[in-house]
């Protein structure tokens, strides 16, 4: 029997995990090539706290958080500087929204129940249910985790918000070289598919294309011949953003389903 992936060359954008992923994709027949675009998360703490302090000052009308653990973090910086009362209270007294179940159930804890929330954990869907209020002249701290959120932050922006960003945890680029060989890879098609795992993936390849100026050139060769593949809808709508209109995505939002269905599309096309 002909295994799905037979002959095809996968890049992988993850850091986590590779070894599996390459197995399975091995045992389909074909060839892993692991090009990281994960980069570092790192906790910012030292960072946050100042910005933390003058939100806590000048308050909100809104408090937009995107991540249960961004969220969670918040709360435990606040601790740490003598602030969580001090914060609890500035968000009692805004208008909350939250993206994804486990942001929810963190408010859910301190007795917060959001406004505004998503249907299916991702930003469109929460920009969907933001949509009905006014922002024209509100200030809205916008919470995110290392990943920039252009469509959040462009939609809140355009209806007229004072939008401030906090990042308990921020993000450093993965290597120049790795990014840059992907690139070329793309460019010249040397690969049949590339996989993501993370949104911060997608942002790391689109911002160093459009730091080259080849942005075009990219989303060419991916509606020609290589295959966008997204772990889940996350970060399937991060390649939606970017502007790629042809993805896979499994129903399972779990690696090894992402690469069954790979292996599937292939053996069907």
């Amino acid at each position: 029997m002909v295994k799905g992936l037979t002959g095809k060359r996968i890049a992988l954008g993850a850091s986590r995990n590779t070894e599996e992923i390459s197995m399975l994709i091995k045992k389909q027949g074909g060839v892993p090539l692991v090009r990281s675009l994960q980069g570092t998360v790192f906790l910012a703490e030292k960072e946050v706290g100042p910005d933390l302090k003058k939100l806590i000052q000048k308050g909100t009308d809104w408090a937009i958080f995107t991540t249960g653990i961004g969220t969670q973090t918040l709360l435990d910086i606040a601790e740490k500087q003598g602030m969580k009362q001090a914060f609890i209270n500035m968000i009692q007294q805004s208008q909350i929204a939250s993206r994804g179940y486990k942001t929810l159930s963190t408010l859910k804890k301190l007795g917060i129940m959001p406004l505004a929330v998503d249907e299916d954990g991702t930003t469109k869907s929460l920009i969907k249910s933001l949509d009905r209020f006014e922002f024209v002249g509100k200030r809205v701290m916008v919470q995110l985790h290392g990943e920039k959120a252009p469509a959040l932050i462009t939609f809140l922006e355009e209806k007229g918000a004072d939008v401030s960003l906090i990042l308990p945890y921020q993000h450093i680029p993965p290597e120049t070289e790795t990014v840059s060989k992907l690139c070329e890879e793309l460019l010249e098609e040397k690969i049949d598919a590339v996989c993501f795992t993370t949104a911060i993936q997608v942002r790391s390849l689109f911002d160093f294309a459009r730091e080259k100026g080849f942005v075009e050139d990219i989303l060419e060769a991916f509606s020609k011949k290589i295959l966008a593949v997204a772990v889940g809808k996350v970060t399937a709508e991060a390649l939606s953003e970017e502007g790629i209109e042809e993805l896979l995505v499994p129903k399972h939002e779990r690696m090894g389903a992402m690469i069954v269905e790979l292996s599937r599309y292939y053996h069907n096309h």
